[in-house]
């Protein structure tokens, strides 16, 4: 006030010089006192946004079959990031003409371009698009800076100050030709390149780079696939006005002017929405964080083959149709389902249903898996079920290999007869039937086997032993168990079945083979983990014997449906015809088939394996031995030659012979036994031969078959 005080006083018609020049003072001082709040208020709002959110832009990531082709994306953001250098010089000046000429020159704010927009936006009274630079662009685009606001203008604005001192100028135009959008779906300039031309970002020419840099303010309405016309228009106005800057000759502009406007649009991956694609995201849930499934651009490594899972696919939904036209099916259709009206999925799906696994052998990844008929409709996977099913016979072969590898023989003899009551421990009066309701008396073990008898499988269960020490909740206290009467999913089921062809060694079936990071580095590899499930030499027998389930046993059809393949399985059936099943193998492949409703009830009257199961697996094996040649199964160890006798497992003796119980069988040398039988006396028969050196075999021992159990299903 002093100084105001001093200024001298002339009372004239002008009135005094504080008067006269004071509030302007005052009110330039304000003036620059509220521009310095607005701007403190934006620099620090434009702060409390995380720059790394500016690099990091959502993409989909790939999956790729076993062969390295695509195979389907993953739901997400239609964006292929590329490097700078993989980006057409003709595109880049184009879009900079037409986006930013001073790009180099400014440090984020173009201010005559902003202070010409603001002018627009207070004379019209709204905020309208334009003359933001490229890295305004790139700040809204990359961040939630709100609407199409004046204030949203100056956070831009503020923003762009930041993002100019964190990147440099090439990493920022990189950064917006991966982020910006050009219409029908395409984010990025790699992905417009290949959506509209069906060439690289690096192979755009001059009339094409034009065009896309043409679309970027309003990609809908320019698009060529919809509007050439008006695509082209854009095309010419870039064009001019990179003659106008001096960065085009006259005469090269007509030239690319001349050109037509014609598209070629790449068919670009589609996501496939299938329950294999579900296994994948399953599996990828458990591996990853969400954080680096929903940053995408990964590269996903399976173990499928298209073929075979499509090869899967079509054969399922055939026979289930062809299951649905018999006399004897009396249930709801596929045809004639009708999805809720209220838009939720039905938990259950009414009509019949199925699934189907296959792995690889050699290195235990799965090849093909369907959960059932249509995913659109049911998104419930059969094949991973939590829900689990009843395996019935199909369980059997485990049960014989686990007694073949403690003393029993495929020639034992085991009584085929009705089990009595108090035969079985602790089954009580418990008397399961043969599923034809006949008995054939005394029978070599291999028999029981091969024609699926339950009495028969139970009696060698028994013999296996059984005992309360450390059984699976889901493996039910009793001998039931030796005829499937117990839960599992179709996957590990089939793995299970793997151990097979693979000499008793589990592997694990897996889907995901290696995922890289977008970076193209590795962030997880398989384990391929296996181990020892079950003895080698049982596995054969029991593999043996399984072979001739599709010759002579409860597979036998299979000729008749034109599978001529060497392989080995085993049919599975459920009380009251609730479920069927087939799992089988050859050399390369093993494929399990389940078929039921999701609400347990009989399909058809006798719907055994065979019959509903089986023609499924018969026609895929087929197909995938286009892809997987199929060779005679061999054992992995030497045999030996012997004669035996069906009631002590021992080598057979005179007295064996005359009683009529020797037989003569190849077995692994392993599991030849190595004393002589000592129920019929007599000498030991002058062929039986015995392996040299051969270990003794052990004493049946309760425990041992379910001991066998955990470790085959990892239990």
């Amino acid at each position: 006030m002093k100084f105001f005080a001093r200024l001298p006083s002339r009372k004239k018609k002008g009135g005094s010089v504080l008067f006269r020049y004071g509030w302007k003072v005052t009110l330039l001082i304000l003036v620059a006192g509220a521009g310095f709040a607005v701007f403190l208020f934006y620099s620090t709002w434009a702060q409390t946004f995380d720059m790394k959110n500016v690099g990091e832009m959502p993409e989909r990531s790939t999956v790729y079959d076993v062969d390295g082709k695509i195979y389907s994306r993953l739901a997400g953001a239609n964006r292929l990031k590329v490097s700078l250098s993989e980006v057409s010089p003709y595109f880049i000046t184009a879009v900079l003409a037409r986006e930013d000429v001073r790009f180099y020159d400014h440090k984020g704010i173009d201010w005559r371009g902003i202070l010409r927009a603001l002018v627009r936006d207070v004379t019209s009274g709204s905020a309208k698009e334009g003359a933001s630079s490229i890295t305004q662009q790139l700040a809204r685009n990359s961040l939630p800076l709100g609407g199409r606001t004046l204030s949203r203008k100056i956070l831009e604005a503020m923003v762009a100050l930041r993002i100019e001192r964190q990147f440099t100028k090439q990493q920022i135009l990189e950064l917006y030709v991966n982020r910006i959008y050009f219409g029908n779906g395409c984010y990025g300039i790699e992905t417009a390149s290949q959506a509209y031309f069906g060439k690289s970002a690096s192979k755009l020419n001059l009339p094409e780079g034009a065009l896309l840099a043409g679309l970027i303010r309003s990609p809908n309405r320019y698009s060529p696939l919809k509007n050439p016309e008006g695509a082209r228009i854009q095309r010419n106005v870039v064009l001019d006005r990179m003659v106008t800057l001096k960065k085009l000759s006259p005469a090269d502009a007509e030239n690319a002017k001349r050109a037509k406007i014609t598209a070629r649009p790449k068919r670009l991956p589609f996501i496939q929405e299938n329950y294999a694609m579900d296994a994948v995201q399953r599996d990828l849930n458990l591996l990853l964080t969400q954080d680096q499934i929903d940053n995408g651009g990964l590269s996903i490594y399976t173990t499928l083959d298209a073929a075979v899972q499509n090869a899967a696919q079509d054969a399922l939904e055939k026979q289930l149709a062809k299951i649905e036209h018999q006399s004897s099916f009396h249930h709801p259709t596929k045809a004639d389902y009708r999805p809720p009206e209220n838009g939720e999925p039905d938990s259950a799906m009414p009509y019949i249903e199925g699934a189907l696994v296959m792995i690889d052998n050699a290195s235990g990844g799965i090849r093909a898996l369907v959960g059932g008929r249509d995913y659109a409709q049911s998104k419930f996977n059969r094949a991973l079920a939590p829900a689990n099913r009843q395996v019935g016979s199909a369980f059997k072969p485990f049960v014989y290999t686990v007694a073949f590898s403690h003393g029993l023989l495929p020639s034992s003899a085991i009584s085929d007869g009705p089990i009595r009551p108090g035969e079985i421990d602790g089954a009580g009066n418990w008397s399961p039937a043969n599923s034809d309701g006949t008995y054939a008396g005394i029978m070599p073990c291999s028999y029981g086997l091969i024609h699926s008898r339950n009495t028969m499988s139970v009696r060698v269960g028994q013999s296996a032993g059984f005992d309360d020490l450390g059984i699976s909740q889901k493996l039910p206290h009793g001998p039931a168990s030796y005829i499937g009467s117990f839960e599992t999913n179709l996957k590990d089921l089939t793995a299970a079945y793997s151990v097979f062809p693979n000499a008793g060694v589990r592997k694990q079936a897996y889907i995901i083979e290696r995922i890289d990071n977008q970076r193209h580095k590795p962030i997880y590899l398989a384990a391929h983990i296996s181990s020892q499930a079950l003895d080698a030499g049982a596995t054969w027998m029991t593999s043996r014997l399984m072979q001739e389930v599709l010759t002579q046993g409860t597979a036998a059809s299979a000729r008749s449906l034109g599978f001529k393949l060497p392989a080995a399985g085993k049919t599975g059936t459920t009380n009251d015809y609730k479920d069927a099943w087939f799992v089988g193998y050859t050399s390369t492949l093993t494929c399990g088939v389940w078929v039921g409703f999701d609400q347990p009830t009989t399909i058809v009257a006798h719907g055994y394996g065979a019959a509903l199961a089986l023609p499924v697996w018969t026609e895929v094996m087929n197909k995938a031995a286009q892809h997987y040649p199929a060779e005679p199964l061999q054992p992995t160890m030497p045999l030996e030659h012997a004669t035996v006798c069906s009631i002590s497992n021992q080598l057979a003796t005179t007295g064996c012979m005359s009683a009529g119980t020797a037989f003569d069988i190849d077995l692994p040398v392993g599991n030849v036994p190595t004393a002589a039988c000592q129920v019929h006396g007599g000498t030991q028969w002058p062929f039986a031969q015995q392996a040299p050196n051969a270990p003794p075999k052990a004493s049946s021992a309760p425990g041992r078959f379910f001991r066998s159990f955990r470790r085959l299903f990892g239990r």
